[in-house]
């Protein structure tokens, strides 16, 4: 029989009646500016993780305890709160295996770090937290956490104490999938990306994706807001800038990265200003390179700001707030300069040569799209073959012919031509000058590539998929050599548009929010399953939202600096209509673009370009991230039965194929069956490589290569001009200005820089690959020993990157940039924060 709660037994020490024991603990709370403590009004409760109240079927459950007292305390950017609790218990209570937590505040939230319970002078029971906690008043329910310094459990090992109250917890999260969500519903279902639009204004209009044949799309959060009585389907939205998206509060930045996340975006809203400030006294163009180099990373003068530029500004930003504090900069204080990219640090102008133009290609930004050359001449997907001849290359192989350079795999191919030209006539009238390109790469014997032909093609004229295509060799001097700049410029173009929105967004960032739903829908947080992806998921559904309201949305920030425009997202879902997760991890990826062979070597691939940076580096992370996942697994699960008969575990692959990625589910080749070890290796290693490596590769080098916009042009306003025409005059008259008119004007380019500052930026609570965000995550001395062994096999990977990074041989390390490739360097350690150029987080955070 559980002892009556007694209120007065709080005013001092507990101290419990003979029939009880007294169990203390700490509670730690996050300091939130503007949001008041929990007090004397938050109570505890612990629910027995061993012994059952047969009334209720749960565990047995602990009278409510307040809070007491608050010591502040501060420990580098982070300030915390800890109290005090003391549970009075029956003396036969047993082991806790959950705490409630009730928030009797009337008004505000608060952020629960953590729980810990003193059982014994050498043993304690941690609950790790880190979530929003509302008050009750508005969720009329308590919020559960489970405690994670035990074993973790598969469904069928659950403690008989904790299997309702396991049940009811992933039940309470997928709710009915009904209604508009409020900020403090914890509910996790899915949606269609119908909310970046606007029916309501005509140049707003964007078609819905997700749900369709002809509009595939992964699924997001549901938010569950008005639709719009214009069309029917789309999602209304406050603002056109919209910053208070529903996420499931677990899903929100905690207090520190909020806070430094907003210095960024109003850093990131000032630089905006600015630069159409400039922009009315100096003009939309810049007049020459040098000139570029000063403004953006040279301490300007401060240009006085016109008022219709703030007031676009302030009908812009929906918070005042945020208003007053972008205003408060652009008057009191002096810009900040840009930081010098790496790209041009060592020698400003060897982003010019072509060397460093391939090389990008294997160690830059976006080395996930070059393919090993199949057919020559290439061939479109319908059949359609280039117009590029053996004429145009074979004096470049030196003695090798082209049937010899294929055999031997040394002809590669970035193509940006298929997917492109059925969106080419629209692209086209919305004031931008775009082609479909491809470019071909020879492997020279000292193991870098050599462009040797890149081909433009426009649409015709009339109605039909007949081409008009230009081909442009390499040259260095004279009208032929500003010719093959352009080119090459607009095949930069392309390349950034295709990496930002497919390398980077698409396969990343929206690929992997599915599976976070699907987690939170159908594995418990008491799943080893849950326990293991659970880092690998921090902050991407926050970031995903704030994507969807300022970057991806009709007139966002991707529209107004990508070429691509308004049919950006529906480019994007035309090419995830080809996505398979199979195809996702590394070994796959590289066999698929033929860039390795599978052989017998250790790792059981073969790189065809020895020197492939990403490929090289990644390939170890690959393995220490495999053989990490593998031996986690086998802790678990001792034969394939026990994974096919994991409820849960085969609950969530079937959300995840069925509905996150509902509209892939027809491609049996886009997914294993879940019912092997062996298969919940390949599956989890692959998620967890997108969510950490991949994404790594492709998001932390924006700023040091597209840092100097004429390195990786967002878009192009000319086309490469034809001969006799008055545009080759201009061309031929002044070179550097023609270029710098091609490419994106000052705003713009301002623009997408301030953007990439911020995606590029490590934020000081990042939390790295190896590593956890506490060390109390288990107590499971096996599990524990396992991680130490992952650490180390990425500290080998460290050193040998770093050894790579310094042999002179191996010259796509650096190139003619100087820029060491150290976007897969670990950083277990996890000690640099800002613009590194290395680290690999857990988790797609930013």
């Amino acid at each position: 029989m559980q002892m009556p709660f007694c209120p007065k037994l709080w005013d001092r020490s507990p101290v419990p009646p003979a029939n009880a024991i007294a169990v203390n603990g700490t509670v730690v709370v996050a300091n939130t500016f503007g949001l008041s403590a929990p007090g004397k009004s938050t109570t505890l409760r612990l629910f027995s993780g061993t012994q059952i109240d047969h009334e209720t079927g749960k565990g047995k459950l602990s009278p409510e305890a307040p809070l007491r007292g608050g010591k502040k305390s501060k420990h580098g950017k982070t300030s915390t709160t800890t109290y005090h609790v003391t549970f009075v218990v029956d003396a036969d209570f047993g082991t806790p295996g959950a705490v409630s937590v009730r928030n009797g505040n009337r008004a505000d939230r608060f952020f629960l770090r953590h729980v810990r319970l003193e059982l014994a002078e050498d043993r304690s029971i941690h609950f790790e937290c880190n979530s929003w906690v509302y008050p009750y008043k508005k969720t009329a329910a308590d919020r559960l956490f489970f405690v994670n310094t035990v074993r973790s459990y598969l469904p069928s090992k659950t403690p008989e104490a904790l299997v309702l109250l396991r049940d009811e917890e992933l039940r309470s999260l997928r709710g009915d999938g009904k209604g508009e969500r409020k900020d403090w519903e914890r509910i996790y279902d899915y949606d269609r990306y119908n909310d970046l639009g606007n029916p309501d204004n005509p140049e707003h209009v964007r078609p819905v994706v997700g749900g369709t044949r002809t509009h595939p799309y992964p699924r997001r959060c549901r938010t569950g807001r008005a639709i719009s009585n214009t069309d029917g389907v789309t999602e209304t939205r406050k603002h056109v800038i919209n910053l208070d998206f529903y996420i499931p509060p677990d899903e929100r930045f905690s207090p520190g990265k909020l806070e430094e996340v907003l210095k960024l975006g109003v850093q990131a809203v000032t630089h905006f200003v600015i630069p159409e400030a400039r922009t009315l006294v100096h003009g939309n163009d810049f007049k020459s390179m040098e000139q570029l180099r000063k403004d953006l990373y040279s301490r300007p003068v401060q240009p006085a700001v016109d008022g219709e530029v703030m007031e676009r500004l302030k009908s812009s930003v929906p918070s005042h707030k945020t208003y007053k504090q972008v205003a408060k900069a652009v008057k009191e204080e002096h810009p900040a300069k840009f930081p010098i990219p790496q790209v041009i640090q060592q020698d400003p102008e060897a982003w010019r040569s072509d060397e460093e133009f391939a090389r990008e290609m294997l160690a830059g930004l976006n080395p996930v799209a070059i393919k090993r050359l199949q057919t020559f001449p290439p061939v479109s997907s319908g059949g359609k073959r280039s117009s590029i001849t053996a004429e145009h290359i074979k004096s470049q192989l030196g003695d090798v012919t082209i049937e010899m350079a294929m055999h031997q795999k040394r002809l590669y191919i970035l193509d940006h031509h298929d997917y492109l030209m059925p969106y080419l006539r629209r692209i086209n009238t919305l004031g931008v000058c775009i082609y479909a390109s491809r470019t071909l790469l020879f492997l020279k014997a000292d193991g870098t590539l050599k462009p040797v032909v890149i081909e433009l093609s426009l649409p015709s004229d009339g109605e039909g998929d007949t081409e008009l295509s230009r081909v442009f060799l390499p040259a260095t001097h004279g009208t032929e050599g500003h010719l093959w700049q352009l080119a090459k410029a607009h095949v930069s173009v392309n390349d950034s548009g295709y990496h930002q929105l497919i390398s980077h967004w698409l396969f990343t960032h929206a690929a992997v929010e599915p599976f976070i739903i699907a987690t939170r829908r159908q594995l418990s947080a008491m799943h080893p399953i849950h326990k293991l992806l659970e880092p690998h998921f921090k902050d991407t559904m926050q970031i995903n939202t704030l994507a969807r309201s300022i970057l991806l949305n009709a007139g966002g920030i991707l529209e107004r600096t990508m070429y691509p425009g308004k049919y950006a997202v529906e480019m994007s879902s035309a090419i995830y209509g080809d996505w398979r997760f199979t195809e996702q991890s590394l070994p796959n990826d590289l066999l698929k673009r033929g860039m390795a062979s599978s052989s017998n070597e250790p790792g059981g691939l073969t790189l065809h370009i020895e020197d492939y940076p990403y490929a090289v580096d990644g390939l170890e992370v690959w393995h220490a991230i495999d053989g990490w996942v593998r031996s986690y697994c086998a802790h678990f699960y001792h034969s394939d039965k026990e994974v096919d008969g994991d409820a849960e575990l085969q609950a969530w692959w079937h959300d995840v194929r069925t509905v996150g990625h509902g509209d892939r589910q027809g491609d049996q080749a886009c997914w294993l069956a879940l019912d092997t070890v062996d298969h919940l290796a390949q599956t989890l290693s692959t998620l967890i490589w997108i969510a950490s490596a991949l994404h790594a590769a492709v998001n932390f080098g924006q700023y040091a290569y597209a840092g100097f916009p004429p390195n990786r042009p967002t878009r192009c306003r000319r086309f490469v001009p034809l001969p006799g025409s008055p545009e080759m005059t201009q061309l031929e008259a002044d070179p550097e200005k023609f270029f710098l008119e091609m490419v994106p004007d000052r705003f713009t380019a301002t623009l997408g820089l301030a953007l990439i500052e911020v995606l590029s930026n490590h934020t000081s609570d990042e939390v790295y690959l190896g590593q956890r965000a506490t060390s109390t995550w288990t107590d499971d001395g096996q599990l524990l020993r396992l991680l130490d062994r992952f650490r180390e096999d990425l500290r080998r990977v460290e050193r040998r990157v770093e050894e790579r990074n310094k042999d002179p041989r191996l010259k796509n390390r650096r190139g003619p940039a100087k820029v060491p490739y150290t976007l897969l360097f670990p950083d277990v350690a996890g000690q640099e924060k800002g613009l590194t150029g290395k680290g690999i987080p857990n988790s797609v955070s930013i």
